[in-house]
């Protein structure tokens, strides 16, 4: 007799809210605190995974990658297609995306990048996701820099994307407040975790079919976090299709230097 085909969906949804070992947990005080109860983001076996994913869609073998998950269908982010279309200008495109693994975002839009005549998409990542960009990504179009300060001495991105990133700094407030100083045109924030209350410091414990990791993550509170943006118009926002067992919405948001 197989339990789960008389299971109500609504019981099994309740189990994996509320009894999962798999999810955000714990309300800390300082990030030192949470990082102590965490394995970290910089194995091997996460590059490992991403990599691997992401030959795969370079390739054409998979359609779609996503935290070293596969998809045989792309999922597109409203937020990131808009901000694409807005930092558009005489057909040319300049991004820099931070923390953007090994291209994931480049590559489920690049079939729109490609009708672009001149494309230059920066990635600034770790050190170890640097290495390994740089000797399975890299082309014309794609560059790998380990901070931000030395890719704009090269290049001249007008658009910054902040994708499912910022609750993973340590001090995500005092990076967005370098990055307003730094005055990009436009902001594209997607997949960022909000809540009514207070900020929050969780541990983010995934899922071992992706891979073994645990590590600090933020739920910001939404009305301090877009306080931040002085001199910006948040043109746009939309709720993203992430989802966890923390009361919560993850939103991607559009910003536009006024």
């Amino acid at each position: 007799m197989n339990i789960n085909y008389f299971t109500p969906l609504i019981i099994k949804d309740l189990y994996k809210k509320y009894f999962s070992k798999y999810g955000w947990f714990g309300d800390y005080k300082t990030w030192e605190e949470a990082k102590k109860d965490s394995s970290g983001y910089d194995s091997d076996e996460i590059i490992t995974k991403v990599k691997n994913s992401l030959l795969k869609v370079k390739n054409g073998d998979a359609k779609y990658e996503r935290d070293s998950v596969l998809f045989d269908k792309i999922q597109y982010s409203p937020i990131i297609l808009a901000g694409l279309l807005l930092s558009k200008k005489n057909n040319s495109l300049f991004i820099l995306d931070f923390g953007g693994s090994l291209g994931s975002t480049y590559f489920q839009n690049k079939k729109f990048l490609d009708k672009i005549k001149d494309v230059k998409y920066s990635i600034v990542e770790q050190k170890n996701f640097v290495e390994t960009g740089k000797k399975y990504f890299q082309d014309n179009q794609l560059k790998f820099y380990e901070n931000i300060d030395e890719c704009l001495k090269k290049e001249n991105p007008n658009t910054i994307i902040l994708s499912s990133v910022l609750q993973y700094l340590e001090e995500p407030y005092k990076f967005l407040k370098s990055i307003l100083n730094k005055k990009f045109e436009i902001i594209v924030i997607d997949r960022t975790p909000f809540i009514q209350n207070k900020d929050r410091i969780t541990i983010q414990k995934v899922n071992p079919k992706i891979y073994n990791a645990s590590y600090p993550c933020w739920f910001f509170n939404e009305e301090k976090f877009k306080k931040l943006f002085i001199g910006y118009e948040l043109i746009e926002e939309f709720d993203t299709v992430d989802k966890a067992n923390i009361k919560s919405k993850f939103k991607g948001l559009l910003y536009v230097k006024k």
